[in-house]
Order: structure tokens, then sequence, then C-alpha cells
């Protein structure tokens, strides 16, 4: 198997975008990193519908310097284009299958990565601001806010479930296409992808030392697909 070194350029490029994300998240939901401080109660927002089971992420988010989360926020809207450019790889070891076995994962990924992850990143920006202002209102004023911002809870939740299902789809279609034995990619490539490494991510953090679990609070995700191009690229060298 030979890969080019434009596809391994493009592959390094996905494992930078999928670490920025990962920096990204931490900025955003690693309380015990950096300068946050708990200085928001999640009380304030326990009482209201559609709040109540985020409290603490609402108080963290609120409790944050104005800075770490527009950081936090847009890292992962900068980012974007660097793991896009990484989905060559993955169509360069799948082409060889064809393109209906090539094509439908890489563009469900593309669809994942360029709309909804920026999208979804980028929300929290907004969410953020509004837990910060109904943290500094007025209690009369408190429900209209704090109903605006479960609606914005239910819009960013849709987008992640529809990420979560095209991810699905898209690993699945992957698998079968490598399990053909027609790609470039060796076959146990069919066990490794985003969700296969995050799960195995989530069940290592267990045994991780607390400040380690601490310091990547939120970023397993993105961690795990940033190795998955690693491994993509490094199993098309």
């Amino acid at each position: 198997m030979e890969t080019t070194l434009a596809t391994q350029l493009f592959g390094l490029l996905a494992v930078a975008g999928s670490l920025l994300y990962a920096v990204g998240d931490v900025l955003l939901l690693a309380p015990k990193v950096g300068a946050v401080r708990p200085s928001v109660a999640p009380d304030i927002f326990a009482p209201y519908a559609g709040l109540q089971r985020r409290a603490h992420l609402f108080a963290t988010l609120a409790s944050m310097p104005q800075r770490r989360l527009v950081w936090g926020a847009l890292l992962g809207v900068f980012a974007a284009p660097l793991v896009l450019a990484g989905l060559w790889v993955i169509y360069r070891g799948l082409e060889p299958a064809g393109p209906w076995l090539a094509l439908p994962p890489v563009l469900l990924m593309a669809y994942g990565t360029a709309v909804l992850g920026p999208f979804l990143h980028g929300a929290f920006l907004f969410i953020g601001d509004g837990a910060r202002t109904l943290s500094v209102i007025a209690e009369t004023e408190r429900p209209t806010l704090a109903a605006l911002l479960a609606r914005w809870r239910r819009i960013a939740l849709a987008g992640f479930l529809m990420l979560f299902t095209i991810g699905l789809i898209a690993v699945g279609w992957m698998s079968a296409a490598i399990l053909s034995g027609l790609t470039l990619f060796p076959l146990w490539m069919a066990a490794v992808n985003p969700v296969t490494l995050f799960i195995g991510w989530m069940l290592l953090r267990r045994v991780l030392p607390p400040a380690v679990r601490g310091a990547t609070e939120g970023a397993g995700l993105n961690i795990a697909n940033g190795l998955y191009f690693l491994l993509a690229t490094v199993a098309l060298a």
C-alpha cells in the first residue's frame, strides 16, 4: 500500500484540527482547568424547566471568563477545515471499493465536520452568554431568559442527535466497505473508528489519574477523532 505525501499531510492536518477541537472542549467543559471558579451556583438554574438536568453545566459556562468562553466556542469552528482535510485520507483508502461504498460515508462525515460540528461548538458561546446574563439579572426577569435557554438547549440537543446518527451510519458503512476487502485499508481498520475509539477512551479514562481526567473533561470524542485520523494515515503508509 502506498500513500502520497499530500495524503499524509492531510491526515496530519486532521489530527491537528481534532486536537484544536479537543482544546476547545476543555476550555468549555473542564471547570478544573484554568481560571474557572464556581462563582455561579447551579441552584440559580435548577428551578427552571429544561435547565435542571444541566444546571452544573450552565453554572460552569456562566462562571468562566468571557475570553475563555469565546475561544472555547470558536476553536472548534476554526479547526473544522483542518478536520475536513482529513476526509481525503478516508476517501483515498475507500476509493478502490467504488463510489457506492466510498462516497456515502465520506459525505456524511463531511456534513458532520463542516456543518454540525461548527454549529454545535459555536452555540456554546451564545448559551454561555445567556447563562451568564440569567445569573445577574433580577429574579423576576429570569423565567423568560430561562425559557429561551431551554429552547437553545433543545436545538443543540437535536444537532447532537443528528451528529450521532450520521456518525453511526458513516462508521458502519466504512466498516462494511473495509470488510469487503476492496479498499486500501487493512481489515483491522474495520474495527477502528471514532465510535469504538471513543468507547475505548471512556473505559481508559476510568483508570487515569484524577488530574488527567480533569484536564481532558469533555474532550473524549475529539481525542478519539485525532487518534482515528492518525491510525488511518498510518494504515495507508
